[in-house]
């Protein structure tokens, strides 16, 4: 995965021996499969058919009642818990307090620069949107204190799970206890606000999560409110701000691109008033911006693929899979399919158009049927404002190559350093 040559690999197995093959992965029996069919019965087989399959690692640091570990009526209930909180509807009144942490970040970190890191810094503006739109954590010691934990558990993550006091694993888990130490007194922070107004709508993720369920059978324990905050926490964190950097990536390579997104959003800065936020109504003419945020998802997807375990014996296209064994996907497999997306390796935004032109489970930046991500409009609206003021303030160019490795994130060579000049119509509110 570091060295980038997975994708490599996938096309010549799946060249060599077709669409469904059968390996040993991490010295388990895996049945490889790759397609839209494929894609389908990943994202909605039923819990009677898969299961999620998260490494140890992973599962130990974000708890076992996040939504990635839950299945059947339990997967339904969290999920249904935290979708009216993510829904449109909802999220239009957070495009304000989203502008504003954009802003004081390009304050803080971009303006009076010259060169900057983006990838470091986008994973420092999306953690800190999480904090205030999420969980409702001002700045402060208390944030302070958490990014530095989930520094250390997004480094462990992806570690091999040895628990002896000086490995990486070891400190992750140690900070995952004190993350949710933190989590903890705010959760019941909420409860009280949420005792003394009951009538008051959810400011955040975490007083909608305990506001959830008029029901006994509806409602999520705290445990899962703890365990699927440290999912939100990785989740939002991690695609959003590789997605923003492989957006700025690709605007410094692609110039016609650049200008028809540059165009896009001038018309609407035009349109403000000086220090003006922007307004639901704003993102909602953001198409070509939103366009090119997908195709650069199809080119360069957060997520490589991901497990299955097969909880009985299936039989999928003609072949058995055992009960037991793993199920191993890749989401690029249709993203670069010629046959779905015609000249796959060229940067075309006007692919999604007319999105209903792209076949089902063949796109599957966001997931897909009914384990779609439930965060997918945040993602968007994070993203469209971010870029706003990155292209209407800010022009750049690479300082660096264009290799990028995985781990297991796609990650550009030197973080993605680019040399930075302030737009002379920039606007410091």
């Amino acid at each position: 995965m570091k060295a980038n040559t997975a994708d490599a690999w996938v096309q010549a197995r799946v060249q060599k021996y077709g669409p469904v093959s059968k390996l040993s992965l991490f010295g388990n029996p895996t049945v490889l499969i790759h397609g839209p069919a494929a894609n389908k019965f990943v994202f909605s087989g039923d819990s009677s058919t898969v299961a999620n399959q998260q490494t140890k690692s992973v599962k130990m640091i974000l708890g076992d009642r996040n939504l990635l570990e839950l299945s059947g009526e339990d997967h339904k209930r969290v999920r249904n818990a935290l979708v009216p909180f993510l829904k449109p509807e909802s999220l239009k009144q957070y495009v304000e307090k989203m502008d504003w942490e954009v802003r004081e970040h390009l304050k803080t970190h971009w303006i009076g620069k010259q060169k900057v890191q983006v990838l470091p810094l986008m994973k420092n503006l999306t953690f800190n949107i999480i904090c205030t739109l999420l969980f409702g954590i001002e700045r402060g010691i208390r944030r302070d204190d958490l990014i530095k934990c989930f520094q250390h558990m997004i480094r462990g993550m992806w570690s091999i799970p040895v628990k002896l006091p000086f490995t990486t694993f070891s400190r992750a888990i140690r900070a995952r206890w004190k993350a949710e130490k933190i989590l903890k007194e705010v959760i019941e922070e909420k409860r009280a606000e949420i005792g003394q107004n009951s009538n008051s709508n959810p400011r955040d993720l975490i007083s909608s999560l305990l506001s959830s369920g008029s029901r006994e059978d509806e409602a999520i324990t705290e445990e899962e409110i703890l365990h699927n905050s440290m999912l939100v926490m990785v989740a939002g964190h991690d695609t959003s701000s590789v997605l923003i950097t492989f957006i700025v990536r690709l605007l410094a390579n692609e110039p016609a691109v650049y200008s028809a997104v540059l165009q896009e959003q001038e018309e609407i800065a035009k349109s403000k008033a000086p220090g003006e936020v922007l307004t639901w109504e704003d993102l909602t003419t953001m198409k070509y911006t939103w366009r090119v945020a997908l195709e650069t998802m199809r080119v360069f997807p957060p997520l490589f693929g991901g497990f299955r375990t097969a909880v009985r014996d299936i039989e999928y296209d003609g072949y058995l899979i055992p009960k037991g064994w793993q199920i191993f996907w890749v989401s690029s497999m249709t993203h670069m399919d010629e046959s779905i997306f015609p000249e796959p390796s060229k940067f075309n935004p006007d692919r999604y158009e007319n999105q209903l032109s792209v076949p089902p489970y063949c796109f599957v930046g966001f997931g897909g049927g009914p384990r779609i991500c439930p965060g997918n409009e945040f993602a968007r609206i994070e993203t469209l404002v971010t870029i706003h003021y990155l292209v209407t303030r800010f022009s750049w160019k690479m300082c660096s190559d264009n290799s990028f490795s995985r781990n297991p994130m796609p990650s550009p060579s030197q973080g993605l350093e680019v040399q930075i000049t302030q737009n002379k119509t920039i606007v410091t509110a």
